[in-house]
């Protein structure tokens, strides 16, 4: 069944691989360890999809690089932190009209348990 309400445009980067340095622990601090980010930006591609021009969107290059910047620099002691620095970073730097984030920290050192992942995911919308 069809929605009566238009979805947004959506820009959509899954998967990208980050080695960070995030963690309450200190073992989390000294080693480190991978971390996946799954990120969303709405906006209109209208524009962009008559065009065919990237000067009418967003590079996905430079996404990735906003988000690495935040995942391979200073280390967050909270996936909620890191999260949150990466929307406010892509909402700072691209004409965006909001921003999902999803960071997924796998095997988290949790002595005795197993757990594939934990994961913190975060919405955000531009105020206008």
């Amino acid at each position: 069944m069809n929605s009566p309400f238009p979805q947004p445009d959506r820009i959509i980067l899954e998967g990208m691989r980050f080695y960070g340095f995030h963690g309450v622990n200190p073992e989390e601090r000294a080693l480190g360890q991978e971390y996946l980010v799954d990120l969303t930006v709405e906006m209109d591609l209208g524009r962009a999809g008559q065009s065919d021009r990237l000067e009418d969107t967003i590079s996905y290059a430079r996404i990735y690089r906003a988000v690495r910047d935040v995942m391979e620099g200073e280390p967050r002691n909270l996936l909620e932190a890191a999260a949150q620095s990466i929307v406010d970073r892509v909402l700072s730097d691209f004409p965006v009209d909001a921003v999902s984030v999803r960071v997924k920290k796998p095997h988290p050192p949790i002595r005795g348990s197993i757990i594939e992942s934990a994961t913190v995911e975060i919405f955000r919308r531009r105020k206008d």
